[in-house]
C-alpha cells in the first residue's frame, strides 16, 4: 500500500466535530475514497484499490484519541473480536475493513441478533480486563456482525477508567426485551428517541423495567397506526 498516496488524500478530509458529543459533520471527502462510517471523533474510509483496508480518519483536535487507540490496538493484539490495526498516519489509523451490520442496523433492518452475539461481546470484555484494559463505550453501533459472531469496534475509550453502564443496560434490555421485538425493523427515529431519553435519564433515578415498558408500548402503537395506513391504502 502507497501510505504517502493514501496520506496525501486523507488530508483533503474535512469534517466537523461537536463538544456535546454529536455524530461529526462531513463536508468534503475525496472521490477516490468511499465514506463507509462517521462517530463522534472521526469518519471511516475505504479505496477500492485496497479493499482489505478501512482508514480511520481523526478530527485535528482529538489526536490525543487516536494516539489512545493506537495504544489499545497495540494492548490488545491479536483477537477475533476486534478490527486489526496496522499502522497509523498522521490524523489515521489503518484497520481490517469488516463486514456486516452494526447491531444498530439490524435493528433498523430487522435483522435478528442471535444470543452467541451477545456471548461473543462477553468474552470478548473479559479478554479487554485481561490484558489491563477497560471494556467501555461498547453500544449499538460498535457492535457488527459477521455470520452470527460480534465484532467489536472503536476500542479508544478502553483506556480510561470507569463504567458507563451502556452494554450492562444493552444486556438487560436483550433479555427481557428483545424476544418481544426480535426480527421486527425499528424505525430510525424511534431509536434515536430512546438514545437521547436513555441518556437524558440514565444518570438520574433510572429503571430500565420502566424504560422498557415505555419503549414497548411506543414501539406497538406506531406499528398499529402504520398497519392502519396499510390497510387503509388497499
Amino acid at each position: 500500500m502507497d501510505h504517502q498516496f493514501i496520506e496525501s488524500l486523507i488530508e483533503q478530509v474535512e469534517f466537523q466535530v461537536y463538544p456535546d458529543n454529536r455524530v461529526v459533520t462531513v463536508h468534503q471527502i475525496p472521490e477516490e475514497l468511499q465514506l463507509v462510517g462517521k462517530g463522534t471523533d472521526a469518519v471511516v474510509v475505504r479505496h477500492l484499490a485496497y479493499p482489505r483496508f478501512a482508514f480511520k480518519v481523526y478530527a485535528r483536535e482529538r489526536l490525543d484519541k487516536l494516539e489512545n487507540e493506537y495504544k489499545v490496538y497495540q494492548q490488545l493484539g491479536d483477537s477475533p473480536y476486534f478490527c486489526v490495526c496496522y499502522s497509523k498516519g498522521s490524523r489515521f489509523l489503518v484497520l481490517s475493513y469488516e463486514q456486516g451490520p452494526t447491531l444498530y442496523e439490524c435493528l433498523e433492518q430487522g435483522i435478528v441478533i442471535p444470543e452467541q452475539v451477545i456471548i461473543d461481546v462477553e468474552q470478548a470484555r473479559a479478554y479487554v480486563r485481561k490484558v489491563g484494559l477497560n471494556p467501555r463505550d461498547i453500544h449499538l453501533k460498535n457492535i457488527i456482525m459477521q455470520n452470527g459472531r460480534a465484532k467489536l469496534i472503536d476500542v479508544s475509550e478502553y483506556i480510561r477508567e470507569g463504567n458507563d453502564g451502556r452494554w450492562e443496560h444493552l444486556l438487560q434490555a436483550y433479555e427481557l426485551f428483545y424476544p418481544l421485538i426480535r426480527g421486527k425493523r425499528i424505525p430510525h427515529w424511534i431509536i434515536e428517541l430512546v438514545k437521547r431519553l436513555y441518556y437524558k435519564q440514565v444518570h438520574q433515578q433510572f429503571s430500565l423495567m420502566e424504560f422498557g415498558r415505555w419503549f414497548l408500548h411506543l414501539f406497538r402503537n406506531v406499528k398499529q397506526d402504520e398497519d392502519h395506513v396499510g390497510k387503509g391504502e388497499k
